[in-house]
């Protein structure tokens, strides 16, 4: 396939009116395994919210009910938050009296649970991905005179170190996809030309990175790979939002779309206010 082909439109049958918000979603769910414990992080507001926590949220509720009914969430500090009641809005006032199995006050006790690889999935976003699945929520330039001070490094090298398979939810943007990461916060798969094995982490590193307009995974030697255009997206439009030529297979695989019964789920019983996925 060249690089100027695009993509089909979705198969016979397939829905034709769905958001990439919604695909992603779909994408995510169909990731998740029965009784998976799913580590979802904070955002801030805004588009940076849906992708860190409206996606994976929905996305892990969709498999609740489709794929994966013993998987089970820890969410800020909410284990198993009842996903079948999600709150008007995400004020603390909401998150507060949110019903969940547990809501343990030391931060602590997830950070040993990470430690102790007790999570299978976790979602991670950030201003900067590399070829080798580095991520950068640190600094933007020199860290000790950046361009811009990010969030931090938060829990998110724990994630990355012990986590079974994190995946990174991020949209396709030739800023944030770079050749390296300005400042390494989370560990990929290499970093300087060493492999994470020989840096001593347990975890098998990132497993998927979902955007707004491909899939990728990462080959043998630990480098992005295309592993999906969605439908009706060129690969030029993909290459050309990317500081980094990823790997690219003989033959290139369109995203499933999202099933007729995925999409009634997400708008009619999962997020019918769009609290999650409003961006």
């Amino acid at each position: 396939m060249s690089a100027s082909t695009a993509s089909p439109l979705p198969a016979s049958g397939a829905p034709a009116g769905f958001t990439t918000n919604e695909l992603a979603a779909c994408v995510i769910a169909r990731e998740i395994k029965d009784d998976d414990l799913i580590f979802v992080g904070v955002g801030t507001n805004g588009r940076a919210f849906t992708l860190a926590v409206g996606i994976p949220l929905t996305a892990a509720r969709l498999a609740q009910l489709s794929y994966a009914p013993g998987a089970t969430v820890y969410w800020g500090n909410l284990l198993d938050p009842d996903l079948s009641r999600m709150p008007d809005n995400l004020r603390q006032d909401s998150l507060t009296r949110w019903q969940a199995a547990a809501c343990p006050a030391d931060t602590g006790f997830k950070c040993d649970m990470l430690a102790r690889s007790r999570f299978d999935v976790s979602f991670e976003s950030a201003a900067q991905v590399d070829r080798w699945g580095n991520l950068n929520i640190t600094a933007i330039g020199d860290y000790d005179r950046p361009k811009v001070r990010l969030v931090g490094c938060l829990a998110q090298p724990e994630h990355l170190a012990f986590v079974r398979r994190p995946i990174i939810v991020v949209d396709l943007d030739r800023r944030t996809f770079v050749d390296a990461v300005d400042f390494v916060t989370s560990v990929g798969h290499r970093v300087r030309g060493t492999p994470r094995r020989e840096l001593g982490l347990p975890g098998p590193g990132p497993a998927l990175v979902v955007t707004d307009k491909a899939i990728f995974d990462f080959g043998p030697d630990g480098g992005m790979r295309l592993k999906s255009l969605h439908p009706r997206v060129a690969l030029d439009d993909v290459l050309a939002l990317m500081g980094f030529a990823p790997e690219i297979p003989a033959q290139i695989q369109i995203t499933a779309p999202p099933e007729a019964e995925e999409l009634r789920l997400l708008r009619e019983v999962i997020d019918p206010r769009r609290v999650m996925m409003r961006v």
